[in-house]
């Protein structure tokens, strides 16, 4: 069957520009800490499964756990894998392991009582030193690698897979029931590592230790960091020699797009089949928790951001043509999901840096974090990663990207979509698409597809002004406020290169007194302003002030209708803007800085101090000592000028 949509990227010439770049471009995870779990439980008694492996295809060369283990760890080496979702793998043996950070968050989450993270089996769990299957008994739990594929930077890559990750249980916290899958990263070669060496490299991993509890904490779905322990006996050769390390990470799952590409790629429409069934039952709540149809996926109307639920797994919804069976309702569930990501992507100027299909999760979490960054000064261009020369993945073109992705992910469910009522009759499960039915399920499936385009751009516009408006500080929305506000303020930021995160948080102090005057807001708008004064080109102080002034301006009069008497409302609208607007981000420069500190100084307080920060953004101060708040001070100040807009390489 020919593709289903293929829309070429738009060009973006601002981000309120968004409405149209969707209408001419291609293309739950929890975000918040959980407060479930108080007590937690020993690491030997948190209930472990491996569903997973319980309910998909092995690899035939290690169909059980037994044979895998038999095998010469030099023998589960790079290779080919067809038929199979996975391969049993043990991890590599980690020779004198330093555990160096520990997420009290992430032990909170999972379940795991305080205090654990100091026993022997914890250490050697998050080293890869343990693992919770008996070889005399031929029982328990057997670590696996997941075999996907993906489309990188446009262009096919073929089998990807698990090259340094490896599962080794999934774990359900006793008092959420929230089930997660822990895996390790840079724990060895598997059969998916290609021409790697299946390790990670100690400042790589820091950097995805610290980001994944941070995205976590501003209520950005993603998945999460447990552990980071050094490999001081493994030297990683990647530009120069470095020391490895592994990263203990876990997720509601680990599954993305790239798993059903590498199926449709080769041609296997069972066990796409088989693998749907699988995301519906046991990802997410069953067939029954995916959402109804939406009369009308272009309104901002509560039937469409927030659709009913509870259709019957066999029920058919739609007119004609549009007839969306449960596969439908997948595919819609796992866009939505995504558009509701990226939104908070925008939002808090993450850029992921390399948004392949591999690197995008059917449950819209942040994942494989590699030249990532926050955005210092607002530039919509910007991307972290030096390689991509086109601009891809800038953070412009993300919420385009992922629906490039998200296309992707409709073609390869594209039979079953087009399906519609037919999808469970006997000849096309077990004989596919007949030559007459072809021309209807193609059209059926290209008219499904393009409509969820539509609600992706109205979830994902309906999230992205809902944050917006509350990080500005308002209490309701206006349809003037994207124009007038929002996208004002972007072009404003752009202009004068002012820094996106800090601008929110300084706007939080702002009282309605500081913006009662011309001369009051252009007094005021210098605090938003570089330490070495105005920048951008052609712009004077002056002219600066001006413009941010005129901006304060509006923005006071949207404050006084939203919150009334500033004397009586100042404190409450503060602590709201507070709440959502982040102190600290861990921005490029912190994170090297962090990285060299910990692996050329010695330095290991310096690493949970900025964890701590991570964990708690929206405070106002982490600690009580003269030093580290005087580091938490610069850390949460002006950015250094040399320092803004990082990019890095994909080596890690």
């Amino acid at each position: 069957m020919r593709n289903f949509i293929n829309r070429p990227l738009a060009s973006y010439t601002r981000l309120r520009q968004m409405r149209a770049q969707f209408s001419n471009g291609a293309g739950n995870g929890n975000g918040k800490i959980n407060g479930g779990a108080t007590q937690g439980v020993p690491l030997a008694d948190l209930p472990k499964t491996n569903v997973f492996t319980s309910s998909l295809p092995a690899d035939a060369q290690f169909p059980t756990p037994s044979e895998s283990f038999k095998a010469k760890r030099a023998d589960l080496g790079p290779r080919m894998v067809k038929g199979a979702l996975y391969t049993y793998v043990r991890p590599e043996e980690t020779i004198e392991p330093e555990l160096l950070g520990v997420s009290s968050a992430a032990m909170k989450d999972i379940g795991i009582r305080s205090g654990e993270e100091t026993s022997e089996e914890f250490k050697d769990l998050v080293a890869g030193n343990k693992m919770y299957w008996n070889s005399d008994k031929e029982e328990g739990i057997y670590p696996w690698a997941q075999c996907y594929g993906g489309w990188q930077f446009g262009s096919w890559a073929g089998q990807l897979g698990d090259g340094r990750a490896i599962s080794l249980f999934e774990s359900t916290n006793p008092s959420t029931h929230q089930r997660y899958e822990i895996q390790l990263k840079g724990a060895g070669k598997t059969p998916y590592s290609r021409f790697a060496d299946g390790k990670a490299v100690l400042r790589s991993s820091i950097r995805e230790f610290v980001v994944s509890e941070s995205l976590n904490a501003l209520h950005i779905p993603t998945t999460r960091a447990l552990a980071l322990t050094l490999a001081p006996q493994a030297k990683v050769r990647r530009e120069t020699l470095e020391p490895g390390a592994i990263v203990a990470r876990f997720a509601q799952s680990w599954l993305r797009i790239g798993t059903f590409d590498i199926i449709r790629a080769r041609g296997d429409r069972n066990l796409i089949r088989t693998l749907s069934e699988y995301v519906a039952l046991h990802v997410f709540s069953g067939w029954e928790s995916l959402p109804s149809h939406v009369p009308d996926a272009s309104a901002t109307i509560p039937s469409t951001i927030e659709p009913a639920s509870s259709v019957p797994s066999v029920a058919v919804e739609g007119p004609q043509g549009l007839e969306e069976n449960r596969y439908a309702r997948l595919y819609r569930h796992i866009v939505r999901m995504n558009a509701l990501t990226v939104a908070k992507w925008q939002a808090y100027a993450f850029t992921n840096g390399v948004l392949n299909t591999d690197n995008t999760s059917i449950m819209g979490l942040s994942l494989d974090f590699g030249p990532f960054a926050f955005l210092d000064n607002f530039d919509p261009n910007y991307t972290p990663n030096h390689d991509d020369h086109m601009l891809r993945y800038s953070y412009r073109n993300q919420p385009s990207i992922i629906w490039w992705n998200l296309i992707r992910l409709g073609e390869s469910l594209g039979e079953l979509i087009g399906a519609g009522p037919g999808v469970d009759e006997d000849e096309f499960v077990n004989k596919g698409v007949s030559e007459v039915w072809a021309p209807e399920l193609i059209k059926r499936a290209e008219s499904i597809i393009e409509r969820t385009g539509e609600e992706y751009k109205t979830v994902f516009l309906n999230e992205y002004k809902r944050l917006m408006t509350a990080r500005l500080g308002l209490r309701t929305q206006k349809e003037s406020d994207f124009e007038t506000l929002i996208s004002e303020l972007l072009d404003t930021m752009e202009a004068l290169e002012l820094d996106f995160n800090h601008f929110f948080r300084r706007l939080s102090s702002v009282g309605l007194a500081e913006t009662a005057s011309e001369e009051t807001r252009k007094e005021t708008a210098k605090r938003f302003f570089h330490k070495e004064g105005v920048t951008g080109l052609g712009n004077s102080e002056e002219s600066a002030k001006e413009r941010v002034a005129k901006w304060l301006e509006r923005w006071r009069v949207r404050i006084h209708e939203d919150w009334g008497d500033e004397d009586r409302a100042r404190d409450a609208r503060e602590k709201a803007m507070k709440a959502v607007n982040p102190k600290f981000i861990p921005r490029s420069w912190i994170l090297d800085e962090v990285i060299q500190r910990v692996q050329h100084k010695n330095d290991r307080a310096i690493l949970d101090r900025v964890m701590n920060m991570a964990l708690r953004p929206f405070e106002d101060s982490w600690s009580h000592s003269d030093e580290d708040q005087a580091d938490e001070e610069r850390f949460c100040g002006d950015v250094p000028r040399q320092a803004r807009g990082m990019m890095c390489s994909c080596s890690s």
